[in-house]
């Protein structure tokens, strides 16, 4: 159905955006068109010219003459004029050739419709990487060409009639951005939403994501106007790191509902680990949805249920929902599917309670769900409506009525429509029953309320609601800070140099696997507590160093390849003096030595134990294919995989994500104190495991790692038994983490001409609170230079204003912090920040910066622009621009002296550029 005059207008007026060539083409070329009905061909012609699609259409097949009344061309290079998009449908063996000829007639995209790829093997996935090279072929003055497929169904664009597939009908246009991997469900999705009035923005089959993968369509219909939320059905996540970046941003500002088949599927073949063994692949999968704000469904009519109501109802604060209804048994089961679903109901305040009571029959349910009983008319759902509303504890609103005789559907939903844009709090409603409740219905559905047949789908809804809100709370909530300071970062550097060396000692020795004693070192070197650990060769040395220690001990026994450990005789020695470590050594003395004469005897490691009342947890990682290094945290000890309580993220983490992770556990319950039990310092277990994750990203030749136990306990956290395994020295290069960890390599100290030491570094979550006192700082002339316009503080550190910076993806944008410590003791100060933010879908990037006005003109800003300029280099932008006024004399000499060209544009602005 097309959209209407003014939507189409809008649509082509707005400025163009990368990969608008697929959905805003000014014409369209068919290679392989056909008269032969029935055919793909033929069915993408038709579909182009029975349209509104307002460009032209140009058939290219070299055996005829006319296609459908409209001249054929015999290949690309014929037709008279530029070609923004071709389609292209011929056999897979003609499609490298007919790429190489659209570079060469400069065409900017293809959809590849075409089948016989690498869905039937090598030979096709081998027709995959010639297309790939063709399309990358140097355009003049241009990008390389745009592919969308192969072996797609194509997509439509409604807004402005665009229909470059081959299914029965075009989509109706609306705000639903829907992109697919399957084709056959997208005809399916079609003919659905012809019949539910479910319209589309864009509309999209594609394949198997040859160039254009989810990154790239999420991020174009995050920057549209005409989308308003982003469904998947999804297969195969392809390129994990640019579908997580893109998701993450856009998901700050539109929902990005996923559907992908596979919960059951068997996991990956799990490692010799726990942590292999206890994380499965769709775990991960989870761990990177909830990491990108993106919610995940399980059915289709979740995902198109969920996309309705978060684009016409607010989303909730909170997980509480109160359920209005006349009928106490629907009610049950939307509190059944609630719970299961991980909601929770409202606990009415008592003096709700109370006004419901004065103003309800006696017999009421006097709790949530509230049941006004069968015979409820529309004024008593109204009073109920409106006392439930201003429940401090409600999150949210369910509104259930089932038809009787009394309860008039439609002057019910009449009074709900005065509901219908509360803030924080969405009305959700279901009307159950046939012809009767139609006009009730319509009225809600016009009014914004989303309607459902079935009270336990509404609850379903409004709880996934509340996964995608809490996702989006996480992502964005400041974490408390780790130390920070150049002589931390110096230290930090050596750690790294440190660790780094181990491994790479170990895999140059042939080695997969760390001693027990390096598997604790390398911890130690990330401030992970570990118990002392000494290697001895006699039962004397083993005394001795008990003795040493100080400290109660545990006799182990290591076979030559370190692949399983042995207590000696059994024996646990809970003794700190030396004398009596003596004696409990002799009586095992035997044991030891009949040890020491064994062919595969290496030696006693003695640790140190610590005796208090603890939990036993396990931390570990090992390896996605897709995702790269996991995370995964829970109850350990002899029986982790019985008990299987665990969680599973993605590195790095922070504070807030850490604590998250460890919510996820049935242990984390008991960390508060239980049964007697004093809690353990939960600060300190969030800031270790936030160490193991730099751990797991910046050491990338490490393939597994086991901490089981990892004991905390009121006392302090200890790892009591640590494994290690590494890659083999002839191993290819490990997968990169999905998300982009710290860029450590951008952190280098500075000095003024004073001497005044300073550490420039990529700003991290942690600094959200230091980057407010930056902005107290600044001068209201500093600030109209930098945004072009005056900014309240208040509008300038608010925390949604903030996270763009402090929270960036490093994947896409990187923001330079300059750090002082005015005194030993004291925190850090921000005096200066340059911003280097990539512009999206192209391979260039903006610099800014902003100096505390003090500092200005002691050369920070040149420092900072140089630096960024360093960076856009090493990750190989194509040019970096600028925009300053033309009154910023000190901005402008810097970006002279840079190298910058800079041009006039228009009322004082002067744009500048630097091709790298």
């Amino acid at each position: 159905m097309p959209s209407s005059p003014a939507e189409r207008s809008f649509a082509y007026a707005r400025r163009r955006l990368p990969l608008d060539v697929f959905f805003r083409p000014r014409n369209v070329a068919v290679i392989g068109a056909s008269e032969e009905n029935p055919s793909v061909g033929h069915s993408i012609i038709a579909n182009l010219i029975a349209t509104s699609f307002g460009g032209k259409v140009f058939p290219v097949n070299p055996k005829r003459g006319s296609v459908l009344g409209l001249t054929c061309y015999p290949s690309i290079a014929d037709i008279p004029e530029p070609v923004d998009l071709a389609v292209i449908v011929t056999p897979a063996r003609t499609v490298p050739a007919i790429v190489s000829d659209c570079v060469a007639a400069g065409v900017e995209g293809a959809i590849i419709i075409s089948a016989g790829f690498k869905e039937i093997g090598e030979r096709g996935a081998a027709l995959e990487q010639e297309i790939l090279l063709e399309s990358r072929k140097a355009r003049p003055g241009k990008g390389p060409l745009r592919i969308v497929g192969p072996n797609c169904l194509g997509l439509m664009s409604p807004h402005v009639g665009l229909n470059a597939t081959f299914a029965n009908s075009m989509a109706r246009a609306g705000h639903l951005g829907f992109i697919s991997q399957s084709g056959a469900l997208c005809t399916a999705i079609l003919d659905w939403s012809h019949r539910e009035m479910v319209g589309f923005s864009a509309f999209v089959s594609v394949g198997s994501m040859l160039d254009v993968g989810w990154g790239d369509l999420i991020q174009y219909l995050g920057d549209d106007p005409l989308t308003r939320s982003i469904v998947i059905y999804m297969e195969s996540v392809g390129d994990a790191r640019s579908f997580l970046s893109a998701a993450r941003e856009v998901a700050l500002s539109k929902p990005i509902i996923v559907i992908k088949p596979g919960r059951t599927e068997a996991a990956a073949k799990a490692a010799a680990s726990h942590t292999g063994a206890l994380t499965g692949q769709d775990d991960v999968l989870d761990a990177a949805f909830r990491r990108c704000g993106v919610v995940r469904v399980d059915t289709i009519e979740e995902l198109f249920d969920l996309s309705e109501a978060l684009d016409k109802q607010a989303r909730p604060k909170g997980p509480r929902l109160t359920i209005v209804t006349n009928s106490g048994g629907p009610a049950v089961l939307a509190t059944d599917a609630l719970l299961a679903a991980g909601g929770t109901l409202t606990e009415l305040a008592p003096a709700t309670v109370e006004q419901l009571s004065e103003n309800l029959p006696r017999h009421w349910s006097h709790q949530n769900p509230i049941d006004i009983l069968g015979d409820a008319t529309a004024a008593r759902y109204t009073k109920a409506l409106e006392l439930a509303v201003k429940d401090p504890s409600t999150d949210g609103l369910l509104v259930i009525l089932a038809p009787t005789g009394l309860t008039n559907p439609t002057d019910v939903a009449a009074q709900l429509k005065n509901y219908a844009k509360l803030p924080d709090k969405p009305v959700l409603a279901s009307w159950m029953g046939g012809r009767d409740i139609a006009p009730g219905e319509a009225i809600l559905t016009e009014a914004g309320i989303p309607t459902y047949a079935y009270p336990d789908s509404a609850a379903r809804v409004f709880q996934l609601m509340c996964s995608y809100s809490a996702n989006l709370k996480a992502l964005y909530e400041t974490p408390e800070a780790l130390d920070s300071g150049a002589s931390t970062a110096e230290a930090q550097a050596q750690a790294r140099a440190t660790a780094a060396q181990m491994v790479e000692s170990a895999r140059s020795s042939g080695r997969t696997l760390l001693t027990e004693a390096e598997s604790k070192q390398l911890l130690a070197l990330y401030g992970i507590p570990t118990v002392p650990t000494e290697i001895a060769r006699s039962a004397v040395e083993a005394a001795l160093a008990a003795a040493r220690i100080g400290f109660p001990v545990v006799l182990k026994l290591h076979s030559e390849t370190i692949t399983h450990k042995t207590d000696v005789g059994g024996v646990q020695l809970n003794l700190a003096d030396a004398a009596a470590v003596r004696r409990a050594y002799q009586s095992i003395e035997d044991s030891v030595t009949r040890a020491a004469g064994h062919e595969h005897f290496l030696g006693v490691t003695v640790q140190s134990m610590v005796c208090a009342e603890g939990y036993e947890l396990i931390l570990g990682s090992s390896v996605d294919a897709q995702f790269g290094p996991v995370i995964m945290f829970g109850s350990g000890g002899q029986l982790v995989e019985v008990y299987k309580d665990s969680a599973v993220g993605l590195p790095p983490l922070n504070s807030t994500l850490a604590r998250l992770l460890m919510e996820r556990t049935k242990i984390f319950a008991a960390f508060a104190g239980v049964r007697g039990r004093k809690p353990i310092d939960l600060p300190a277990l969030e800031k270790l495991l936030v160490r193991f994750s730099y751990l797991v990203t910046e050491q990338r030749w490490i393939k597994e790692i086991d901490i089981n136990p990892l004991l905390a306990s009121p006392n302090g956290l200890l790892a009591l038994d640590a494994r290690v395994v590494i890659y083999p020295k002839d191993a290819a290069e490990p997968p990169a983490p999905a998300i982009r960890p710290y860029p450590n390599q951008y952190v280098q100290p500075w000095r003024f001409e004073d001497g005044t030491q300073i550490l420039i570094r990529p700003l991290r979550p942690e600094d959200e609170r230091r980057m407010v006192r930056f902005h107290e700082r600044l001068s209201d002339r500093s600030i109209y230079q930098r945004y072009f316009r005056p900014l309240s503080l208040d509008q300038r550190i608010a925390h949604d204003r903030l996270v763009r910076v402090c929270f960036g993806d490093y994947h896409r944008d990187i923001a330079l912090a300059a750090e002082y410590r005015p005194a030993q003791g004291t925190d850090t100060e921000i005096l200066g920040v340059g911003h280097l933010v990539k512009a999206h879908l192209l391979n260039e990037a903006e610099l800014a910066v902003l100096i505390v006005d003090e500092y200005q003109g002691r050369g920070l800003g040149w420092e900072l622009s140089k630096r960024l300029i360093d960076i856009a280099r090493s990750e190989k932008l194509d040019r970096v621009t600028v925009e300053i006024l033309g009154w910023n004399h000190p901005m402008l000499e810097v970006c002279n002296s840079l190298g910058f060209r800079l041009d006039d544009i228009e009322d004082g602005l002067i744009r500048g550029e630097l091709r790298l």
